[in-house]
């Protein structure tokens, strides 16, 4: 595997709060970092084989028809996004090699503060076309498809389930019509009107365990699936208790949905539910 590579400068790090395991940093005082000097990751320093961050400081590279030594580590960080794993990654002071400049800037006049810098950068490279982005634009960008899947997902969920309560109403309807005059009897017989709902919730109780069955393998191979295209992902085997609370939560809604036609149908007056024809 071959290392990524950055040129930067001598303010690179302290700016982007980058933290030094074993080390230093780039330095002014230091007129060979320059030329000769390079500060690598701890995936580079896994690379290259060494067991620890400090073992790798002083040692000499050659990448590049660069030849030094290096004198830092940093901390592992992300700078792609978290569907790649982390990859080794060296910076090198290089001075012809940079055309990107990076400035923290206070919001509170955002317009007036870009400004001043487009009229900086044209008097110190006036043949530099000027041009800008932020980096929360940047991350946006990398993670705009899975947060536009998301949305689609969470829409299209609520209108399944919409429909399919539309659906259990309908059906509860049409089976409480069906036992009308059993419900009659039933309470003739005594029977309370927690004791019919029970007896009308039970068949739905079946229908939906089975759906519950069938959807969870299914919904557990798709969001393996999708889970496996981040190299950072959470342990979904772990995370059993997302698919009980789905279950759990389906079987709520439904013995509301259930419960309104069941208890209607339940207080009914036994001598019209027996003239029913």
């Amino acid at each position: 595997m071959q290392s990524d590579l950055f040129f930067v400068d001598f303010d690179y790090i302290p700016q982007y709060q980058m933290q030094l395991v074993a080390g230093r940093a780039f330095s002014r005082a230091f007129g060979a970092d320059t030329t000769q000097s390079m500060i690598v990751n701890e995936r580079a320093v896994r690379m290259l084989g060494y067991h620890k961050p400090l073992d790798a400081i002083g040692r000499d590279f050659s990448q590049w028809g660069r030849k030094g030594k290096i004198i830092g580590v940093v901390k592992d960080f992300h700078y792609q996004g978290l569907q790649q794993e982390i990859r080794p990654l060296s910076l090198r002071i290089e001075p012809d090699g940079c055309s990107l400049l990076s400035v923290k800037v206070n919001t509170t006049d955002l317009k007036r503060t870009i400004a001043a810098i487009q009229k900086t950068s044209q008097s110190v490279i006036p043949n530099w076309p000027f041009s800008y982005y932020f980096v929360d634009d940047m991350f946006d960008r990398q993670y705009r498809s899975e947060d536009r899947f998301g949305k689609l997902f969470l829409y299209f969920a609520v209108l399944a389930i919409f429909i399919s309560c539309l659906g259990l109403l309908g059906l509860a309807s049409y089976s409480t019509v069906q036992r009308t005059k059993e419900i009659g009897i039933r309470k003739v017989l005594g029977a309370s009107v927690a004791g019919i709902v029970r007896l009308l919730w039970k068949e739905f109780m079946l229908l939906i365990g089975i759906a519950f069955l069938i959807a969870t393998p299914v919904s557990f191979l798709l969001m393996k699936r999708w889970l496996d295209g981040f190299a950072y992902r959470i342990n979904i085997y772990s995370a059993w208790w997302i698919f009980l609370t789905a279950g759990l939560t389906a079987l709520l809604i439904s013995l509301v949905t259930i419960g309104f036609q069941a208890i209607k149908a339940a207080i009914v007056n036994p001598v019209e539910s027996l003239r029913t024809e």
